[in-house]
C-alpha cells in the first residue's frame, strides 16, 4: 500500500491544470448553465466532504473520499480525483498517515475551489 501511496501522491504533484476545462465541456455538450450548475456543486461538496472527513473515523473517510472521487472525475478535478484515491487508501493504514493525505487532499480542493471561483466569475 505504501508504493501505491507514493506513486498516487507523485501524480498529484504533476503540472495538470486543477480542472480539464475541455474535459468538462465535453461531458456538458459545451451547455454553459450545466457547466456552471456542475461546478457550483462541485465547490459545495468538496467543501462538506472534506470537513467530514477531517471528523470521521478511518472507514468514513474511506467513503467520503470514495464520493469526493467520483464527483472530482465528473468535472475533470484529476488532481482531487487522485488525492481522493490517495486519502481512499490512507485511510486503510496509520491515523497519521490517513491525516496527512486528508491534508493532501485539501490542498488539492483548494487549489480546483481557486479556479472555479474564477471559471464562475467569468461565465
Amino acid at each position: 500500500m505504501a508504493q501505491q501511496m507514493a506513486l498516487l501522491i507523485e501524480e498529484i504533484a504533476g503540472d495538470e491544470p486543477a480542472i480539464d476545462i475541455s474535459y468538462l465541456a465535453r461531458m456538458t455538450f459545451g451547455d454553459r448553465s450545466l457547466e456552471r450548475g456542475l461546478l457550483e456543486l462541485f465547490d459545495r461538496q468538496a467543501s462538506m466532504l472534506i470537513a467530514r472527513m477531517r471528523a470521521s473515523d478511518a472507514p468514513a473517510v474511506a467513503t467520503l473520499a470514495h464520493t469526493l472521487k467520483g464527483s472530482a472525475c465528473g468535472i475533470g478535478a484529476g488532481n482531487v480525483a487522485r488525492a481522493a484515491r490517495a486519502t481512499e487508501l490512507a485511510a486503510g493504514g496509520a491515523a497519521a498517515e490517513c491525516s496527512a493525505a486528508i491534508d493532501r487532499l485539501a490542498a488539492a480542493i483548494e487549489e480546483a475551489r481557486a479556479l472555479i471561483a474564477v471559471l464562475l466569475r467569468a461565465q
